[in-house]
């Protein structure tokens, strides 16, 4: 039985990990931590299987009883409580991004190895099915030699809690890049194998509510901590570039917000024997070139975040080292902050 505490209670906390882990024989909730003591009450209320209720984190890891600790808290918050837990002897599934940068998420990972500890992060769609079977099929040889990906992760005025963490760069580390694209940028770094970057040319955009008070959307994620009245908002709402890696070249638009109601979330793999589109959460369609067939794979998805979740429990247990463990994570985080540092210098960054 592995003992686990939760801290932070938010949308990825309720939406996701409790629920899968409430599914779990093998693991105990000890604790539900939060800030706000009223979001940790209200997970109790709704997931029974947590124990206790408490507002600093500290509590848990003082705890020996407590095996490992979820940090599922805003960005900027990542860093701190992670290294608090590992110096206290925790393993820690961390939710993406791994922090607000690259180089505090190298301290992160060499904290972990120091402490011989499982750190693992988020990235959720390592997890997914159709994920996982692009990647078997690009091994396999199905695609031939892949050698250009586009993706699009794009949507029409849906930036999240628009004045709040989400918008603020010294909380978030950025906008729809470090949002939405790590997770577009990780799996498609998974499918080719684990890709290295080579070089890459970035443009981030923040136009969209340059007027928060005048902005208009249909809909907002989050829109519980929006503050448009006294709020910052100095992120990436359009993000578009160019990556070439070692093993093909990557092309992509990004976009929180456009002034297109037409949602685009895929990703396109081309390569010299067949291709394969994917619906961004959902499957895929194969193109194959040799018969002009479009092939549709019939499989079911399972709970992405319940496979994760199991799949750190297991590592806990075993000791090994699993795809979402924080060294296998790293070169996603390197290319976000190459994007950003692109996007600044308004020029191309090499490694």
């Amino acid at each position: 039985m592995t003992t686990v505490a939760i801290i932070g209670c938010g949308r990825i906390a309720n939406n996701a990990h409790l629920p899968a882990l409430s599914e779990l024989d093998n693991v105990r909730i000890k604790y539900a931590c939060d800030i706000l003591e009223n979001k940790a009450v209200a997970a109790k209320e709704k997931f029974p299987k947590i124990e206790q209720v408490i507002t600093d984190y500290k509590v848990a890891l003082a705890d020996k009883e407590v095996d490992a600790v979820f940090v599922l808290t805003p960005n900027f918050a990542h860093y701190t409580i992670t290294m608090d837990a590992l110096k206290a002897g925790k393993h820690v599934l961390c939710e993406k991004p791994i922090t607000v940068n690259y180089p505090l998420s190298v301290e992160m990972a060499n904290e972990a190895e120091k402490q011989g500890k499982i750190l693992n992060i988020g990235v959720c769609n390592r997890y997914n099915k159709s994920v996982e079977m692009l990647r078997e099929w690009v091994e396999a040889g199905k695609f031939g030699n892949v050698y250009h990906v586009y993706c699009s992760f794009r949507s029409f005025r849906s930036i999240p809690g628009l004045g709040g963490d989400f918008t603020t760069k010294s909380q978030s580390g950025g906008g729809v890049l470090i949002d939405w694209g790590i997770h577009f940028f990780d799996l498609i770094l998974y499918i080719l194998g684990g890709a290295k970057i080579k070089n890459v040319t970035c443009d981030a955009y923040c136009e969209m509510a340059k007027d928060m008070k005048s902005y208009k959307y249909k809909g907002m994620w989050a829109e519980d901590t929006k503050n448009v009245e006294t709020g910052t908002n100095d992120v990436d709402d359009l993000i578009t570039g160019y990556v070439r890696t070692d093993k093909a070249s990557i092309s992509f638009n990004g976009a929180w917000a456009q002034n297109i109601d037409v949602p685009e979330m895929y990703i396109d793999f081309m390569g010299d024997k067949g291709g394969a589109r994917l619906a961004y959460g959902d499957k895929f369609k194969f193109y194959d070139g040799a018969t002009l067939e479009t092939i549709c794979p019939e499989y079911d998805i399972p709970n992405m975040y319940k496979c994760e979740d199991e799949a750190f429990i297991k590592s806990i247990e075993t000791g090994v080292k699993d795809k979402n463990n924080i060294v296998n994570i790293l070169e996603s985080m390197k290319l976000l902050d190459a994007l950003y540092e692109s996007s600044d210098k308004k020029a191309e960054v090499q490694f």
